[in-house]
C-alpha cells in the first residue's frame, strides 16, 4: 500500500504524546489575597505583629490567610473575621499555660468556661485534657451564671421544649442551662444562657466528662451586662 504524505501527517497527530515526556507547564500560582477590612482587622494585625492601623493591607491579609491555613479555618480567604481571631484565641490558650492561669488547677478535671474570651478546655492538675474551642455563651439578659458548677445531668439526644430546639450531646450544670451543641453559628449573637459547641466538639466532650464532673465559669460575653 502507497502512504500518501497527507495520510501520514494524520497519522502522526494522532498518535498521543506521553505525560512523562512533554514539558512541564508553569505552576499555577496562588490566588491574590483580596480579603477587605472586617471587624477584627486591629485585633488580628496586633496578635501577628503587623502594623496596627484598622485597615487591610496586602501583607495583612496574606498573613491572616496564612494563619487561617495553619489553623484549618475554611475559607483561607485571609478576612479577619471573629471567627478567625476566636480561633487565634483558643490556639494561644493551647500553647501557653500562662493563657489558662484564670481557672483554678485543681487535682480532678475541671471543665473551664472563659466568658469573655468566649473558650472552653478542660485540664487536670494543670495538664489539658480537652482543648480549648471556640463556645458561645448567653445573650444579654439571659446571661450564662458564673462560678462553680457540677453537672448533674446528661443527654446524647435531649430537645429543647422551651426553644424548641435540638441540644445535642447535653450536660446540664445549673437549672435549664448546659453545655451542648449546636449547628447555628456560634460567632454572632449569643445562646439562651447554656454554653454552645459545635456539634464535634461536644460529641467528644461529652465522651470525656461524667455525671458530677466540676465546671468553673468566670467573665462577662462581650455585648452583655454580666
Amino acid at each position: 500500500m502507497r502512504w500518501l504524505p497527507s495520510a501520514i501527517a494524520a497519522l502522526s497527530l494522532a498518535v498521543p504524546v506521553s505525560h512523562a515526556s512533554a514539558a512541564p507547564g508553569p505552576a499555577a500560582a496562588d490566588p491574590a489575597c483580596r480579603a477587605g477590612t472586617a471587624p477584627y482587622q486591629r485585633e488580628l494585625e496586633r496578635e501577628l505583629r503587623l502594623p496596627v492601623d484598622g485597615r487591610q493591607s496586602a501583607a495583612d491579609c496574606a498573613a491572616v490567610r496564612r494563619l487561617q491555613e495553619r489553623l484549618g479555618i475554611r475559607p483561607a480567604d485571609g478576612s479577619a473575621t471573629l471567627r478567625t481571631y476566636r480561633f487565634l484565641v483558643a490556639d494561644k490558650i493551647r500553647r501557653n499555660p500562662a493563657e489558662r492561669r484564670a481557672c483554678p488547677v485543681k487535682p480532678y478535671r475541671v471543665t473551664c468556661v472563659d466568658l469573655t474570651r468566649q473558650i472552653l478546655w478542660a485540664q487536670s492538675g494543670g495538664r489539658l485534657v480537652f482543648d480549648p474551642v471556640p463556645v458561645r455563651s448567653g445573650r444579654d439578659g439571659l446571661e450564662t451564671r458564673r462560678g462553680w458548677q457540677r453537672i448533674y445531668l446528661r443527654n446524647r439526644d435531649h430537645y429543647s421544649t422551651i426553644y424548641h430546639v435540638p441540644m445535642p450531646y447535653a450536660q446540664f450544670f445549673n437549672g435549664g442551662q448546659a453545655l451542648h451543641g449546636t449547628r447555628t453559628d456560634l460567632f454572632s449573637s449569643g445562646s439562651g444562657g447554656c454554653v454552645n459547641l459545635a456539634v464535634d466538639d461536644a460529641r467528644r466532650l461529652y465522651d470525656l466528662l461524667q455525671k458530677g464532673d466540676r465546671l468553673y465559669l468566670w467573665g462577662t460575653k462581650p455585648g452583655t451586662g454580666g
